[in-house]
């Protein structure tokens, strides 16, 4: 077999990466079936409108539910419309990203959440079920000025290395650098979360994924 030469070989790497991000971001969700994902969908979660929905108006999460994608990701940019609904007070979301289910507590996920909800915790990075804290915090100054609290509100999360990135409504709130590189080298699963606690939604639709090189 003749190889080709390393510089023509880097070329058409390089090529076909380019053409793979020209090709535009594709849809996670079609707005209609829950197909490329799992989780409690008989209980937890339902799709209404083009949107998935999390939660119940008419009672109480008693435990965190993750609606996760059946395919595994390491460096992409995700864009997605998200929405509270219910009463003002402890309403609580995220969405997953490189992450992995794990057995105890039951149905828990395992890794970095862009977060959602109330007082002050949307636009910023926590890391779930393994350092438990926050990595990254928003500016509560600046979410005040750009947040929609009971509007659509559009959530952008790139992940690039051990470099991740989030922005709320065009404006960027965490630019955070993973100082671990087993972490930041592992891929895993793009999940949404709806958080235990007292009754409210959280509404996710037009989700689009862009895989980088």
């Amino acid at each position: 077999m003749k190889l080709l030469p390393s510089f023509l070989a880097s070329s058409l790497a390089a090529a076909a990466a380019a053409t793979a991000i020209a090709a535009g971001p594709v849809p996670l969700f079609d707005g209609k079936t829950f197909d490329g994902w799992e989780g409690d969908t008989e209980k937890a979660w339902r799709i209404v409108e083009g949107a998935i929905v999390g939660g119940s108006l008419e009672r109480p999460m008693p435990r965190n539910e993750f609606l996760a994608t059946t395919r595994r990701y390491h460096d992409f940019e995700l864009t997605l419309k998200c929405k509270l609904v219910g009463p003002h007070g402890k309403r609580n979301a995220g969405i997953q990203l490189r992450s992995v289910r794990i057995e105890n507590p039951p149905n828990e996920m395992r890794g970095y959440q862009a977060d959602i909800g109330e007082p002050a915790w949307w636009g910023s990075l926590y890391d779930e079920s393994r350092r438990n804290k926050v990595l990254a915090q928003a500016n509560p100054a600046t979410l005040a000025e750009i947040l929609k609290p009971d509007d659509w509100n559009e959530y952008r999360i790139r992940c690039e290395g051990p470099r991740i990135q989030l922005w709320i409504n065009g404006v960027r709130t965490v630019d955070y650098t993973e100082p671990d590189p087993a972490i930041a080298s592992a891929e895993g699963f793009i999940a949404l979360q709806v958080h235990s606690g007292p009754p409210f939604e959280i509404w996710y639709k037009e989700i689009l994924i862009t895989e980088l090189p």
